[in-house]
């Protein structure tokens, strides 16, 4: 059996192989979709098609809703025909559960997926026909949180963005830029209200897409390609929202023994493949069971019944602290923390990191000792509940193969939030620093991380970053073995307010990280020396 339009035909056959099929008419949903479309996405990745994608597809399946999803992507037009066009827009969800079984689903509820780039000159416009669209109620987002950055780390534009600028809307290539010449395109057609929804992993991150778009249409007002009335419906909420949102699913990179498993089943084609920029992709999706997605309920255009699917809607105070005890305590700092530790200490699995009682001394200090006294309770989910599951449950999923490798990636642009907040807050409530110990010491292991050395002294690759090479390049000249080639290398790191979120320096932590990183370069076996030492103490 293929996952294509024609095998849904074989429902048999696909009950006997174990495999749950839409339960609906993907052809009509599709047709429906194409002429009043509600709903485009942008980032078409493993979340959206193990989480998102599937919300929808639970609301279809009830009859709740009889339109699917646009799916689009600025960045890889492989991952779009090789994925998306190789099999009629359908995926292969595969939920892992703790018990070492496997839950497996075709999901139907993406309509169509494109290339969102103005050179793709014919999925481009069938993008700006469902942007012009009355009935679209929602564009969202899962493109990560590098996605909306608009600037170096020296604060001047990035070469696309500074292009797009001054060439304005119709050459527009950044995701951003692109987005808000879709926006323009939907206000020059009628001026129609609309969500614009971050669903992305990362602080206010509503704030950060609408701050990038506002500041990409003020230039290009200053710049005289849109007029200061379009500025002005993008700044209007009742015509332009832009909800903040908290999502939590765990969505590793396909496993060789899910493969394995679908093939033994009788699926054929589940090869994953890697693009020829680089995206590694597959025909289906692996992810943990534990979801979670709490949106404003703040959509002038109206909305999916998404909280019939699972989906919390309140306000964004409640979505602010929903996402602090997330993204700041009960998860992302702990899974940090492995990701640098575990690379440095030859890990290739997170389940593997939590047999190892010095991360998991690392970890649970980290989350419960040092996080949590500064959470608020959002009241919606128990932070205590919350970081349970994720010490007891989740991280230790013996059939969940996401590596510390994958979680590392783009860790300059995760730090100021997951351990800069904290370090706010004891900021803010006058709290004494001596009790950090954990957070320091994942930060210290970070800087560790980014001289490309694991802690037998052998060379060790490092995951993709934007700020990669600016960091590498300042902390050149540091040798393993030999802590005084350190200096002060440390500090225009440290100090810079756009990585941490404030001035480490400035407080007895900068110091402190610098004593930690300094044990953990005197030599093979340092680090977990180190750790031992230090969490020990």
């Amino acid at each position: 059996m293929k996952v294509n339009l024609e095998s849904l035909r074989d429902r048999a056959g696909w009950e006997r192989a174990g495999v749950r099929l839409p339960g609906y008419d993907v052809e009509l949903m599709r047709k429906k979709t194409d002429l009043d479309p509600l709903w485009v996405h942008f980032g078409a990745g493993n979340i959206f098609r193990a989480f998102i994608a599937v919300l929808q597809q639970r609301l279809l399946d009830a009859g709740l809703s009889d339109r699917g999803i646009i799916a689009a992507d600025t960045f890889d037009v492989d991952n779009i025909r090789m994925i998306y066009g190789g099999y009629d827009n359908l995926t292969m969800s595969v939920t892992l559960n703790a018990d070492a079984t496997i839950d497996k689903e075709i999901v139907g509820s993406v309509s169509e997926a494109l290339v969102a780039q103005p050179a793709e000159k014919e999925d481009y416009a069938r993008l700006l026909k469902a942007f012009a669209a009355p009935s679209l109620q929602m564009v969202s987002f899962t493109i990560t949180e590098k996605g909306y950055a608009l600037r170096q780390i020296n604060g001047s534009y990035l070469k696309t963005v500074e292009e797009d600028l001054k060439n304005g809307p119709d050459q527009a290539r950044h995701a951003m830029t692109i987005v808000t010449a879709l926006l323009f395109h939907r206000y020059q057609n009628g001026r129609k209200p609309l969500a614009v929804v971050s669903m992305d992993n990362c602080s206010h991150n509503g704030e950060k897409l609408q701050s990038s778009i506002l500041e990409i249409a003020h230039a290009w007002h200053a710049n005289g390609f849109v007029p200061e009335s379009f500025v002005a419906w993008l700044s209007d909420r009742t015509q332009v929202s832009f909800p903040w949102s908290m999502i939590d699913k765990i969505t590793p990179r396909p496993a060789p023994e899910v493969q394995k498993m679908l093939e033994e089943a009788g699926i054929e084609g589940m090869a994953p493949m890697e693009t020829p920029r680089g995206t590694f992709v597959a025909p289906f999706v692996n992810a943990e069971k534990a979801q979670y997605l709490v949106i404003e309920d703040q959509f002038p255009n109206g909305r999916p019944p998404l909280e019939k699917a699972g989906v919390y809607f309140t306000d964004r105070d409640t979505v602010n602290k929903t996402e602090r005890m997330k993204v700041t305590t009960c998860l992302n700092p702990l899974h940090t923390a492995l990701a640098v530790y575990g690379c440095l200490l030859g890990y290739t699995l997170i389940r593997e990191e939590m047999k190892d009682e010095d991360l998991v001394r690392l970890i649970r200090r980290l989350g419960y000792q040092e996080g949590l006294p500064v959470v608020t309770d959002p009241g919606i989910l128990s932070p205590k509940a919350f970081i349970d599951e994720v010490m007891e449950e989740r991280l230790p999923n013996p059939f969940m193969p996401d590596a510390p490798q994958r979680i590392a990636t783009d860790t300059s642009q995760k730090v100021g939030i997951r351990f800069g907040e904290t370090i706010k807050s004891y900021l803010a409530e006058n709290r004494s620093m001596d009790q950090l110990v954990a957070l320091p010491l994942a930060i210290a292991g970070w800087l560790r991380y980014l001289l490309g050395v694991d802690d037998q002294g052998n060379a060790m690759p490092l995951s993709g970053d934007p700020l990669l090479e600016e960091l590498r390049a300042l902390l050149a000249g540091i040798e393993l073995g030999k802590p005084e080639t350190c200096g002060d290398r440390l500090r225009p790191i440290l100090s810079n307010p756009m990585i941490f979120g404030s001035d480490l320096t400035a407080c007895p932590l900068g110091d402190r990280i610098t004593g930690y990183f300094l044990e953990e370069i005197r030599g093979p076996g340092a680090v977990r020396d180190t750790l031992k030492k230090v969490l020990n103490s």
